[in-house]
């Protein structure tokens, strides 16, 4: 079994006017063959910090972090057998249109990435089994179960591959708790040019390309 965890970073707002609004959106995905020196990573990282900083259920949020537990998690990160794919949108190029899609364009991205992974044949010709787990960011069942369909329907009709997708949260996949610290170092050097953290994991980005 392979899997791909997916997190993005940034939002799909498109009023500049507003402060918080960012320039780029970013979708990444964490690919592995096996889960269990990531999940035991996270553990690692969780048990390191103070008492005080432990009282959040056993989950790491890279942008809550101190910068000493974001270097340390990325670092060991690269010592891991596992490879990172990113697409970035620069937001201002957006077609109007899919500016108010904003579910369609996610949809959309997502499936360009994964496209990609399996065009570069990043899991194997044939892998055996792939299952995407993607972070939760809606609670619209409706929606969550559209997103699922359509990776699914696209996969296996581009590719002939069937693929497991599953909506999870941090606190049931650590998996997804990883893939959060390089997303956020991505979007670190596309939004702000700070590149510090993303230059612990460049090693293993595989691809890095924008949409627009």
């Amino acid at each position: 079994m392979a899997y791909i965890f997916l997190d993005e970073s940034g939002d799909l707002g498109f009023d500049f006017t507003k402060h918080r609004t960012s320039k780029f959106f970013v979708i990444t995905f964490l690919c592995c063959v096996n889960r269990r020196p990531i999940e035991k990573l996270i553990s690692k990282c969780h048990s390191e910090l103070k008492k005080q900083h432990k009282m959040r259920g056993g989950i790491l949020h890279c942008h809550r972090e101190k910068p000493i537990t974001r270097q340390r998690l990325l670092k060991r990160l690269t010592e891991k057998n596992c490879s990172i794919m990113t697409i970035y949108l620069n937001k201002s190029r957006v077609y109007t249109k899919l500016q108010d899609e904003k579910n369609v364009l996610y949809n959309y991205v997502t499936n360009i990435l994964l496209d990609r992974i399996m065009t570069k044949k990043l899991l194997g010709s044939k892998p055996c089994g792939i299952e995407l787990i993607a972070s939760r960011k809606e609670t619209n069942k409706f929606l969550n179960e559209n997103f699922k369909e359509y990776l699914r329907n696209k996969v296996k009709g581009s590719h002939d591959v069937d693929i497991k997708v599953e909506i999870k949260t941090p606190h049931e996949e650590k998996g997804l708790q990883a893939v959060d610290f390089i997303s956020w170092a991505i979007f670190r050097k596309q939004e702000y040019g700070d590149t510090s953290y993303y230059n612990i994991i460049k090693t293993k980005i595989i691809e890095e390309n924008p949409l627009y």
